[in-house]
Parts: structure tokens; C-alpha cells; sequence
């Protein structure tokens, strides 16, 4: 990775190592080494505050369908596996990444009793069998092209009825520079040393996001757009009251 700092006024054109090919056993340890990430950064929690805001509609919903797109390691559906618990709410939940050996790694991993179904897909093309009513991604926009994330957010726009939820990075200099020491004093796998800060540098700012949505044809009081320390920038859409 180049040692230049980028300008983080616009969005960086750079490749991460995870999306290039790579054996099952280095995705592992590099998925592995994220959810150690996400656990320390308190990753899961701006879904579960926003999961909590309307708790008691979702309940009605039972059981509720939830979708992560791009689920990765699967360890944010875990964690909404166990928010759903806590609530008493039965829920139906499907990871979905593109990645055959993402989900094969997420479902061996999962905790016996884990209902979770895993996909194999491309969730720009994948057809619900039945209607979802929540989609929800983390750290997964930042790898799409805009004119791709214009058409992710129309996606969920037609197919989850009760509303989703972005969690991504935010871009800015600060927490750039931050990640790329931790990650090496922390001695994580040398994909999320590279890879950290890189997502940072392909990620978006509020403004970014007002133009994504409107480009995919909502209003701006259709979507909050919110940051949450330590750099996240989330994006939710709610369609209940």
C-alpha cells in the first residue's frame, strides 16, 4: 500500500487484498482477524441501536426475515441471532455473500443452535424466495462501485418491506492513519493490515450518501445518514413506524 497519505477529500481508487483470490486458510485467518476488529471497535453496535429503535414493530413481524448482504465472517448475523433472544423475537436469518468460501467459513463457525442459512450470491441479481423484511450489510459498500451501490440500495429498497441498514466507514484522515499503527502493533493478518486502511480511503462522507440515495430515487428525509465512533458512517432507511 502506498505510503502517501490520499486525498481524502474524494473517494480513493484502491484494491483490497481479501477481494483478490486467495486460498479458504488466508480468507479464514483474514476474517478471523475482522471480527476480532469489529469486537474491539464496538462494530455491531450502531445496527443494534437501530434494531432497538423499533423493536416493538419488528416483534409484530415474527418471524422476522433478516438478509446481511455480504456477510463475510458472518459474525454481525451472530450477533443479531443473539439481539433477537434477548427480545424473544423468532427470526429467519440468511448471510449471502459472493464469496463461496466466505459463507463455507461462516457456517463452520457457527454455534450449534444457530439457525442461520448461508448463500452463495451475487445480491444484485439474488431473488428473495420469500419477502425479506430487513437487509442489512457491514463494511460491504465500500467495495462496490457507486453506480453498483446505487443499484444495492434500489435493491433493498424493493425487497425489504420494513425497512435496511448500511454500516460502513467513514473517510477521513484521522482514523486512516490510526488503523494503519494498530494493525500493526496488534500483528493482525497482513490482508487487514493493508485492507484497513484502504476501506477507509474507498469509503464515503454524508454528502457521498445523499447523492448515492437520491441517484437511486429517495428523498432525503427517506434515509439517516449518521456517524458513530469510532469512524463508522451508517445509512438506514426505516419503513415502519
Amino acid at each position: 500500500m502506498p505510503h502517501n497519505s490520499p486525498d481524502f477529500r474524494h473517494r480513493a481508487q484502491l484494491t483490497e487484498l481479501m477481494d483478490e483470490p486467495c486460498s479458504r486458510e488466508e480468507l479464514r485467518a483474514c476474517l478471523r482477524d475482522l471480527a476480532r476488529v469489529n469486537r474491539w471497535t464496538l462494530a455491531y453496535w450502531p445496527l443494534l441501536h437501530w434494531l432497538d429503535s423499533f423493536a416493538g414493530a419488528l416483534a409484530t413481524l415474527q418471524p422476522l426475515r433478516i438478509l446481511d448482504a455480504g456477510c463475510g465472517y458472518g459474525d454481525g448475523l451472530r450477533r443479531i441471532e443473539r439481539w433477537a433472544g434477548e427480545h424473544n423475537i423468532e427470526v429467519e436469518l440468511i448471510g449471502l455473500d459472493l464469496n463461496a468460501d466466505a459463507t463455507a467459513i461462516a457456517a463452520e463457525v457457527m454455534p450449534a443452535g444457530s439457525r442461520i442459512q448461508w448463500i452463495n450470491a451475487d445480491i444484485l441479481t439474488y431473488v428473495p424466495p420469500r419477502p425479506l423484511h430487513l437487509v442489512v450489510s457491514s463494511l460491504f459498500t465500500h467495495h462496490l462501485a457507486e453506480s453498483d451501490i446505487i443499484r444495492f440500495v434500489q435493491w433493498m429498497e424493493l425487497n425489504a418491506e420494513a425497512g435496511w441498514f448500511i454500516n460502513d466507514l467513514s473517510r477521513a484522515a484521522i482514523p486512516y492513519h490510526f488503523f494503519r499503527v494498530f494493525a500493526k502493533l496488534a500483528r493482525l493478518h497482513r490482508f487487514v493490515q493493508h485492507d484497513g486502511p484502504v476501506s477507509i480511503a474507498r469509503s464515503f462522507v454524508p454528502d457521498d450518501w445523499r447523492r448515492m440515495c437520491a441517484a437511486a430515487g429517495l428523498s432525503a428525509s427517506d434515509v439517516k445518514i449518521e456517524g458513530f465512533k469510532p469512524a463508522r458512517l451508517c445509512v438506514a432507511r426505516r419503513k415502519l413506524p
